[in-house]
Formats: structure tokens, sequence, C-alpha cells
């Protein structure tokens, strides 16, 4: 029987795409008035064209060097803190959160999440989920090392509620790195594929794929149900 439902966060509880969007929105703010006269909308565009073709590890390059800025690593290092540390422009979709709603008076609830501090706490605070999971853990606090597909998060959620692994359900978007530990640990693994997520490759490890799939956040109760 299933008593606890963990959660992954980005592209599983909302779109990551629209946090890129608003940190992008961010540093072309910041730019604007110290490093070049166009329109923060221009630089922004710059930004979003650059990410859609694939480019998701330097955009910040090489838009300065489509806008002729010469820079160092000491600004990209200023671009990426203030991507990190902007206040995100995010909400929580309504599916979401009805599901949430409604799972919560019948499971525990929890989160594991990987990515940088303090840009994980500034999204659920900016999505307002805090209050529906008995443990949050950011992987960042455990070290780098630490982040999945890693089972240290998953083993620590598992000692901290005091559950089993079989009575366990973790729902998360990522295949080259959500379902390898909780699959080894014997919990039941859940692939939410979201029209607009970003993290599509499929992965060759074993034990990477997640047992279910569903395509929309709305049907999870249901499938809960099923087992």
């Amino acid at each position: 029987m299933v008593t606890t439902v963990i959660f992954d966060l980005d592209d599983t509880l909302y779109d990551e795409i629209e946090y890129c969007k608003s940190g992008f929105a961010a540093v072309a703010k910041f730019l604007t008035p110290r490093y070049v006269r166009l329109p923060k909308e221009q630089i922004y565009g710059i930004f979003w064209k650059l990410f859609n073709t694939g480019n998701h590890t330097t955009t910040f390059n090489a838009a300065l060097d489509e806008l002729e800025i010469s820079y160092d690593e000491n600004l990209i290092a200023e671009m990426v803190g203030v991507y990190h540390n902007h206040i995100p422009d995010i909400k929580l979709p309504q599916d979401s959160q009805d599901v949430l709603n409604r799972l919560s008076s019948k499971y525990i609830l929890a989160l594991i999440t990987d990515g940088y501090l303090p840009a994980q706490r500034l999204k659920i605070q900016a999505l307002g989920i805090e209050s529906y999971f008995k443990s949050i853990i950011y992987t960042e606090e455990l070290g780098r090392d630490f982040w999945k597909p890693s089972p240290t998060a998953f083993q620590k959620i598992l000692h901290e509620l005091k559950i089993r692994p079989e009575n366990t359900v973790y729902i998360a978007d990522n295949e080259k790195k959500d379902f390898i530990a909780p699959n080894r640990l014997g919990m039941l693994t859940i692939q939410l594929i979201r029209p607009a997520g970003i993290h599509t490759l499929e992965s060759s490890e074993p034990d990477s794929s997640a047992k279910h799939i569903i395509h929309q956040i709305s049907t999870l109760p249901a499938l809960l149900e099923e087992f």
C-alpha cells in the first residue's frame, strides 16, 4: 500500500522553462544599464534565441559575444549569480495545486530537488508549496556529490519519515538521473513527461527508466489508487 509520495520539483510540479525565462529577464535587466544601451527586451531575446538553439550551458558567453561586449570570468559569474539569486516570476499550475491538495489529505508528501541554493529555495517560496511537504531535501545541502542519481537523499527521507521503500512512490521527469536510485531502493517510480519539459534525453543506464509514465499530473491520483 502506498503511504508516501515523493516529488521532484523542476519540470514535475511546474514547467522549468518558466524559471529560465524569469532568470533571463533578471540578467537582461542587470546588463542593460551597466554594459549595453539596448532595451532589456532585446537582450532577453538574444538569451532566449540561444537557449532555444540548445545552448543551455554557455548562453551568457554566447550572448555577450553576439553583443560584442568584452567579458571575463568575473562578469559571467556575476550574471550567473543574478540568475540563481533572483526572485523568480513563476506560479504553480492549477493542475499541480489540485493534485497536491488532493494527495496531502491521504498521503505523506515529500520533495527532493537538485540545483543551486538559494535558487531552489526561492523557487519553492515563489510557488508557495512548502507547507504541503513533511520533508524537503535540497541535495545541494548534502554536497554536490549527493545530487541525483545518488541514493543519499532518498535514504535520508526513508529514515526521517520512518517509511519503507515499497510503500513509497517517486514522481519526476528526468530519465538521465531521477529514477536510478529509487528503482534500486525498491520504490515505485513514475515519469511525468510535460509538453514543455527541458530534459528529454533517454538513458541507457540500468534502472534509469521509470516503472510508469504519465503525461498529465492530473492523472497521478488515479494511478496511485491502482497501487
